[in-house]
């Protein structure tokens, strides 16, 4: 077989949009993206389009892609995201040893510009029905390392709502809050497997700045002096979904407590204040993605409040000499 491999470039996302969904068919993980939402993820800050993307194409058929995702510290590892999809037609050993290969040699080129001085991880995923992907994964030197577990909740039948704490003010997401959530997030996740600090720019590009972000149903509570987020849920739709489903999901994709605050119950009263409101909305479901180990029980937390497994991705890690 005879493809063509180069860089993407934006004007490829409608094709790479066509290459999900015909992988969507195969191997239904429910994740559905209109070219407007490669776009969005793509374009961050923390890739650069030419040195950490590649694509295989057949004629004028895109078949694979691949794409390294920087971090933006390294404390004290550089743990690079991969990301890639292969179509189901051209699934084969030349094709994932192309790709493999490159995540390596691409990974250590960009590694040695960002962050020199700190050893090199290269970081993957896999759902549990990409069988095929975790097969490459593994062949490549990819270890599993974690498993991270999808949850739905369905909004008619969630508990009733736990009472908030009077001290700390309730509040929508409002643009001025933006340093105070992203200072909630990197303290609040630094000890986190897998989570670096975010910087500013990555920090609204892919989350309060994000298309999809839902500000009016991201809520935070504020310290007594409201200079501090002590806890907070943010949220997204995401209408791809929606149109491929008929189902209107919230996508809860921060749930964070100060340290000084956890086992109160607070995380899981503003997490079910916030699925009351959705419901109130119009939505249906709810759903997040959580690391089925975390150190703070959080997946004890969604259960409490009505949230129950879905599916299943297996975290790989390779390190890399560089």
């Amino acid at each position: 077989m005879s493809l063509t491999w180069r860089p993407l470039t934006m004007d490829d996302m409608p094709r790479l949009a066509e290459t999900f969904a015909e992988a969507e068919r195969v191997e239904p993980i429910e994740e559905h993206y209109s070219a407007e939402d490669l776009a969005e993820e793509i374009g961050s800050p923390n890739v650069d389009l030419p040195t950490a993307t590649i694509s295989a194409w057949d004629g004028d058929k895109l078949v694979a892609y691949g794409l390294l995702r920087r971090r933006d510290a390294a404390n004290p590892v550089h743990m690079m995201r991969v990301e890639t999809l292969v179509h189901p037609g051209y699934r084969d050993d030349a094709i994932a040893a192309r790709l493999t290969g490159w995540f390596e040699e691409a990974g250590k080129e960009i590694h040695a510009k960002s962050h020199p001085d700190a050893p090199l991880e290269l970081h993957a995923a896999a759902n549990t029905k990409q069988r095929w992907l975790s097969d490459v994964l593994v062949d490549a030197g990819y270890e599993h390392a974690r498993w991270f577990v999808d949850m739905r909740a369905d909004l008619g039948s969630i508990p009733p709502v736990k009472p908030l704490p009077e001290e700390f003010p309730l509040v929508a997401y409002e643009e001025k809050y933006e340093g105070l959530t992203l200072r909630s997030r990197n303290e609040t996740f630094a000890d986190h497997w897998g989570s670096t600090e975010q910087s500013p720019e990555a920090w609204r590009h892919l989350v309060v700045g994000a298309k999809d972000f839902r500000p009016d149903l991201s809520f935070l509570l504020l310290s007594p002096a409201k200079d501090r987020v002590v806890a907070m849920v943010l949220s997204a739709f995401f209408a791809s979904d929606e149109a491929a489903t008929g189902v209107k999901d919230l996508y809860v994709s921060h749930v964070a407590t100060d340290a000084g605050l956890r086992g109160r119950g607070i995380a899981g009263a503003l997490l079910g204040h916030t699925l009351a409101e959705a419901e109130a909305k119009g939505f249906q479901r709810a759903s997040l993605n959580v690391d089925q180990d975390n150190s703070y029980r959080a997946l004890g937390v969604y259960e409490r409040v009505g949230f129950s497994e879905h599916q299943r991705w297996a975290g790989y890690v390779k390190p890399v000499p560089t």
